[in-house]
Formats: C-alpha cells, sequence, structure tokens
C-alpha cells in the first residue's frame, strides 16, 4: 500500500475512533473525552491527512517529470539522427570529390605546449 493510501487509512481510523469515543463517552457519562485525547486524535487524523495530499502531489510530479525525460530522450535521438545524417553525407561527398580514402587523422596536442610546436 503506499504512503497516500496509508495516510488516508490513518486519517480515517483516527476520526472515527474520535467520534465514536466521544459519542460512547457522551452516551455513559454525559460528558466528553479528555483534551488530551481529543488533540491527539485530530493532530494524528491532520498529520496523516497532509502526509497523503504531500504523497499524491509528489507522486503526480513524479509523473511529470517522468513524462517531461521521455520527450527530451525521444527530442534528442530525433535530433542526433537527423544531424548525423547530415553530417555523414557530408563527409562521405568531401572525401569522394578530392579522391581520397577517409584517413584517421590525429588532433594535436592542447593546452599551453600546443602552440610551441
Amino acid at each position: 500500500m503506499t504512503l497516500k493510501w496509508w495516510g488516508v487509512v490513518v486519517a480515517t481510523v483516527s476520526m472515527t475512533l474520535w467520534a465514536t469515543g466521544n459519542v460512547v463517552t457522551l452516551a455513559v457519562n454525559g460528558g466528553q473525552l479528555p483534551l488530551l485525547v481529543n488533540l491527539l486524535a485530530l493532530t494524528s487524523a491532520g498529520t496523516a491527512v497532509i502526509l497523503a495530499v504531500v504523497a499524491e502531489l509528489h507522486e503526480r510530479l513524479n509523473d511529470r517529470i517522468s513524462a517531461l525525460t521521455e520527450f527530451l530522450v525521444a527530442r534528442l535521438n530525433d535530433i542526433e539522427a537527423h544531424t548525423g545524417d547530415r553530417n555523414t553525407g557530408f563527409v562521405e561527398g568531401y572525401l569522394l570529390n578530392h579522391g581520397q580514402d577517409a584517413a584517421v587523422v590525429p588532433f594535436g596536442r592542447r593546452g599551453r605546449g600546443a602552440a610551441e610546436r
């Protein structure tokens, strides 16, 4: 059971016990439960409701972030596929026009020593 539903169950049980306790005490003694018991029941129910709301908001935010991530990955894959095709054709066309085989040319050194060569 998720945290949200645990919060709902705890709030429901707390409020049910609070109402039942007050009704039984009212029927038997003509009064109510002690203030500390009432405050404890209401505080636990309120905390459980807040916890359930925060858990629901967290779940919704997580779903939105997952959807956004999937969209971005799909879009970046599309851009990469389109750009990769265009660059591949350019390099192959350049090499065919110059009659050269594709050779690997190493880059020069980077950093301060590169200018001294």
